[in-house]
């Protein structure tokens, strides 16, 4: 796989995952397992997963470094409530507990390879 080809994967599963993180959030919270019928306030939950989504889609080589950390605080709820959560809910939260590690893996290989890319364009002194 070409270089060019990997960075274009990476963003693509970075900007997929992270949707599919505000999408489980509102629907989860607004429908399928709301803390109470008829939705929950904590849909507002994904509010801060809507600010990176410009930076992922302009190729914001910073964007991409901070969303790797923002998405732990969003991978320790997925795991606190697949294991007290029960029902449906436990599902969904699994789903984004593997939701947060796609978008982890996504910017750390997107920012490795884009780093790695620049490194080996950049012209070196002759000797």
């Amino acid at each position: 796989m070409e270089h060019h080809d990997r960075i274009d994967l990476t963003r693509a599963l970075a900007v997929g995952s992270l949707t599919g993180l505000i999408l489980l959030g509102l629907a989860w919270e607004l429908w399928l397992a709301p803390l109470r019928p008829g939705g929950s306030w904590l849909a507002l939950k994904v509010l801060p997963l809507l600010l990176p989504l410009s930076g992922l889609l302009r190729h914001r080589m910073y964007t991409y470094r901070w969303v790797s950390l923002l998405v732990w605080i969003y991978f320790t709820e997925g795991v606190v409530r697949a294991t007290s959560d029960r029902g449906f809910s436990a599902v969904l939260a699994a789903i984004e507990v593997v939701l947060c590690l796609l978008l982890f893996t996504a910017c750390a290989l997107h920012v490795r390879w884009r780093l790695r890319h620049a490194r080996n364009a950049s012209p070196h002194p002759s000797a």
